[in-house]
């Protein structure tokens, strides 16, 4: 256990969200929260609730009375500085009006014809990566499938249309470990920041404009223009940070969630590997069963919801997965139906702050389990004690050893 961490005694009146234990066993705690105390609080970092209901949660997340901001999303010790409606990073962090055509703006780069264009170069790199994993397996008798295989996925494809060099893959990675995974204050060199990052980055597209059209997706909002004017700096800067980190720490997530449960389910890898008509199907459950996202909200005014005193300036965490398993919204909640037919999950949450990469999301886990399970045909975890799940609000395995027994 993190010796930094206070232990938990009691998670439905000083829950933590970062603390290891949770990582660990969010699904009990969910199941045990739902049944004691449907809105937990805690006073850690000043303050904050968790919803478990999937009603709670849907109905706050659709914010129908304006109770709710969205203009802090990542959990922390202090509260954003940057007001709504628009916030640090649009439109994630945006409230009506400008929400709304903040995400219009990125609708057309996220259609499923841009998906698609992406699949083979995908789909290429996923074979690429299972070359790589099934040497080192060969020489050492197992592989990460985390580190050596769904980790790279999604850095390689949201590189692709940023167009940022691949070979910046770790730094992405320590970006997303500072922002989701260990949102502590603390004072880091500003040339190692994302915001130095992604300001050379700007700059470069600005020295060397292109034609609307042409380019990255940098480019892209560097050509859009909202209320009849150009994005401001600020707003080029957060919507690009929140695709990187969006973009990569959630699809990096599920893919390794999907490949943890088929090592441990040889029946459902079976299906999975032989039925190909099951594999939609499968897909949408793995993105419901092991949803990786928990979005934080503010709390805009002091107000009473199911006789929990919430003040202005509270965390508001909603966590779809523990929606996902609520047994009230969902058959057998608890348990992996592989062919589930209805899924009308919330793993790419609810409300009009909706994932708008939900297209890309799913191509990007699709593939990757296609090719994973097609050329890795039977595969184990060397031992479940050694994998470690991400603490903070996205939750993925972070270490994945995993034994071939059969491969093409």
């Amino acid at each position: 256990m993190d010796a930094k961490k206070a232990p938990v005694e009691d998670w439905t009146t000083d829950f933590d969200h970062t603390h290891p234990d949770y990582a660990a066993n969010a699904h009990q705690i969910w199941d045990d929260l739902r049944e004691e105390c449907p809105i937990a609080h805690s006073d850690r970092f000043g303050g904050m609730w968790m919803p478990t209901r999937h009603e709670d949660i849907a109905a706050i997340a659709a914010n129908k009375d304006g109770l709710y901001t969205s203009r802090g999303v990542v959990v922390s010790e202090v509260r954003p500085d940057i007001p709504a409606p628009i916030g640090y990073a649009p439109p994630i962090t945006s409230d009506p009006p400008f929400h709304a055509p903040a995400r219009k703006l990125l609708l057309g780069p996220f259609a499923p014809r841009k998906v698609q264009a992406l699949e083979p170069f995908t789909r290429e790199y996923c074979h690429s990566l299972v070359d790589a994993a099934l040497e080192t397996s060969n020489e050492q008798g197992w592989f990460d499938a985390a580190i050596g295989y769904s980790q790279n996925i999604p850095v390689k494809v949201i590189a692709q249309m940023l167009g940022l060099p691949a070979e910046d893959g770790p730094v992405f990675r320590r970006f997303i470990h500072n922002i989701i995974e260990n949102p502590v204050q603390r004072e880091i060199p500003e040339e190692e920041t994302v915001e130095w990052y992604f300001d050379q980055q700007i700059a470069k597209r600005k020295a060397n404009p292109k034609p609307p059209g042409e380019g990255d997706l940098i480019d892209h909002l560097l050509n859009v223009e909202i209320f009849g004017e150009a994005l401001a700096p600020e707003h080029v800067r957060g919507t690009v940070v929140l695709l990187l980190v969006a973009g990569i720490d959630t699809t990096w997530s599920s893919i390794g969630s999907a490949i943890w449960h088929l090592a441990q389910h040889p029946n459902d890898l079976a299906r999975f590997r032989d039925d190909p008509e099951v594999r939609p199907f499968a897909v949408e459950e793995f993105l419901r069963a092991y949803a990786p996202v928990t979005m934080a909200r503010m709390v805009a005014e002091d107000h009473e919801l199911q006789g929990c005193p919430m003040k202005k300036d509270d965390w508001l965490l909603l966590p779809f997965p523990a929606g996902n398993r609520d047994p009230e919204a969902f058959e057998d909640a608890d348990k992996f139906v592989i062919d589930r037919q209805k899924n009308r999950h919330g793993a790419f949450g609810l409300g009009i702050h909706r994932c708008l990469g939900s297209n890309l999301a799913r191509m990007e886990l699709s593939v990757a389990l296609d090719v994973f399970v097609d050329r890795i045909r039977d595969f184990s975890l060397v031992d479940p004690a050694n994998v470690r799940f991400s603490t903070g609000q996205i939750r993925g395995p972070r270490e994945l050893p995993v034994s071939v027994k059969t491969n093409v």
